[in-house]
C-alpha cells in the first residue's frame, strides 16, 4: 500500500510503501499563502515505479486544497507541472 503524508515537523511530504518511507518532497513555507518545493528524492530501491509522479500529484493537490501558490524550485516538480498544465495555475 502506498501513502503520501505531510510531515510538517520536517517540512516534507513523504511517500511510503508498506510503511517504509520511499521518498519525499522537501518544502518551505516562506510566507502565508505560498509553498516552495525545494527537492524531490525517491530511494533508488523504489525508482521506476511511478512514485515520483504520484508524490508530485499529491503535493500539488495538497497545495490547491490549502489555497497555496507554488514556487517549483525543484526541477522534478517544475517538470511535472510543465507536463501537466492543469497545475499551471498554482505557480506563483
Amino acid at each position: 500500500m502506498t501513502d503520501v503524508a505531510d510531515n510538517a515537523e520536517t517540512e516534507r511530504f513523504e511517500i511510503s510503501v508498506d510503511g517504509a518511507v520511499a521518498g519525499f518532497v522537501k518544502y518551505r513555507l516562506p510566507r502565508p499563502g505560498r509553498i516552495v518545493f525545494v527537492h524531490t528524492e525517491i530511494d533508488p530501491a523504489y525508482e521506476g515505479k511511478g512514485l515520483g509522479s504520484k508524490l508530485a500529484r499529491a503535493v500539488l493537490d495538497s497545495a490547491r486544497e490549502r489555497g497555496l501558490e507554488v514556487v517549483p524550485m525543484c526541477p522534478f516538480i517544475k517538470g511535472y507541472i510543465d507536463r501537466h498544465p492543469e497545475y499551471a495555475d498554482l505557480v506563483a
